[in-house]
């Protein structure tokens, strides 16, 4: 079970927009797909959820944008319990992004405690520098251009 999760994608023209860069709203698709597929990964997949009655629902989304993304371009997603998009061709980080979920009964939609099972599941990863040295990257030196 992987405590970071990484998935490569390669940017589609339907993930492009007028300004011929990345469509924000693909980041927090793809942020929804691969939280999902972690889970899974994690033994928690969609229906296991349901069977138990219990599901993850997104209390909030922030995505700091640093650089644009392009046509083409190859990127590493990472996962963990936070979200990275990284630029394979020069290692660059395009964009920090965080969901914060509440766990809840899906009878009644309030919120639960974490069952044991599940927190067990999902190991805490410390910080951003920790992930990248652990899926082997190093982040670029100096500054994001604005």
């Amino acid at each position: 079970m992987p405590r970071i999760f990484v998935q490569q994608i390669e940017i589609g023209a339907d993930a492009i927009d007028i300004h011929r860069h990345i469509n924000n709203q693909e980041y927090l698709r793809w942020m929804q797909e691969i939280a999902i597929a972690h889970s899974a990964a994690q033994g928690w997949s969609m229906q296991r959820y349901i069977d138990c009655g219990i599901s993850w629902y997104v209390k909030s989304h922030f995505i700091e944008y640093l650089r644009p993304g392009f046509l083409g371009d190859h990127l590493t997603i990472c996962t963990w319990v936070a979200t990275l998009f990284l630029r394979e061709a020069d290692h660059h980080i395009l964009a920090r992004a965080e969901t914060q979920w509440i766990f809840v009964s899906l009878n009644n939609g309030r919120p639960l405690p974490i069952p044991e099972e599940v927190h067990v599941s999902f190991e805490i990863v410390g910080t951003e520098e920790a992930v990248l040295r652990e899926i082997g990257w190093t982040a670029p030196t100096g500054k994001n251009p604005a």
